[in-house]
């Protein structure tokens, strides 16, 4: 049931690109990032079909992924990619602007929100992605480098030989597709970590268990320096919010201590949240 669910996620994901492209970008001119962007390079400049090309040009990325990468995304990106090729073979839109920045927008959004659906079940639909997976676990440069440079040189390619104006709105139709697919990957929930140290952690936990709804850890008999010199014997606490709650959490904790100390950082996952979400449950009965 759960390979079943995967699936049809995935044929959603599948199916809003495949109109963001043909609905949008194909009929316009236009193109994205990646080995998508070069197959519709290579229909305006020798007319050869989006849907041969892409899956040609994904075949040795998908070997790629199978042998040094996962078989399971590989499965599943074959079938993403060739459910794409017969998606963009059927379909026939007509024209529905031609106004260049709603082409970009949302061209962009559509094949940002489908590549996201896809991206989120375990299946790519851009061999870009495969080869900035491996050229990151064997030499450690960051995936998304990895795809900057490679649209750097396909935009720089459009601009050269088509036009720099061209070349712009490829590039924004990119940025509004990257930044949706970050979107859909990560939701609507940013955690954000924070550290605060202060001589009344007792009162402001208290204060965030019951205004926030947030867990926290303590530790106690903790070591530093400071202005004032060795500090000894003092606390820390240690909590995740949600990024819409940061400034309420530090209005609390100033309120309490205006001299607490007080670090931010990124939190890239959370898993668990037994204990948040017992809390809010607690404050709702």
């Amino acid at each position: 049931m759960k390979q079943v669910k995967t699936l049809l996620y995935i044929t959603i994901g599948v199916g809003l690109t495949s109109i963001g492209l043909k609905g949008f970008l194909l009929p316009n001119s236009f193109l994205d990032g990646g080995i998508t962007g070069i197959a519709l390079l290579l229909d305006f400049g020798f007319n050869i079909s989006v849907e041969y090309s892409i899956l040609l040009l994904t075949i040795p990325f998908l070997v790629l992924a199978y042998v040094s990468i996962s078989k399971t995304i590989a499965w599943k990106s074959i079938y993403s990619i060739a459910l794409l090729s017969v998606m963009l073979s059927l379909e026939d839109f007509d024209m529905i602007t031609d106004d260049k920045l709603l082409i970009c927008i949302f061209g962009g959004i559509f094949v940002g929100l489908g590549i996201g659906i896809t991206i989120r079940n375990g299946a790519v639909l851009d061999g870009t992605e495969i080869l900035a997976l491996w050229i990151n676990q064997l030499i450690g440069v960051s995936i998304g480098n990895v795809i900057m440079v490679f649209n750097l040189f396909l935009f720089s390619f459009v601009a050269f030989y088509i036009s720099v104006e061209s070349a712009m709105y490829c590039m924004l139709v990119y940025i509004i597709s990257s930044k949706v697919i970050d979107f859909v990957i990560k939701g609507f929930e940013e955690f954000i970590g924070v550290m605060v140290i202060s001589s009344k952690t007792e009162e402001i936990k208290a204060h965030l268990y019951d205004q926030i709804g947030t867990g926290y850890t303590l530790y106690k008999n903790i070591e530093g320096y400071g202005k004032n010199g060795p500090q000894k014997d003092k606390q820390a606490l240690q909590t995740i919010v949600n990024r819409i709650d940061l400034n309420k959490t530090h209005r609390i904790i100033q309120e309490i201590d205006p001299n607490a100390f007080i670090v931010d950082y990124d939190v890239n996952t959370v898993k668990g949240g037994i204990f948040r979400r017992f809390t809010i449950r607690l404050k709702q009965l």
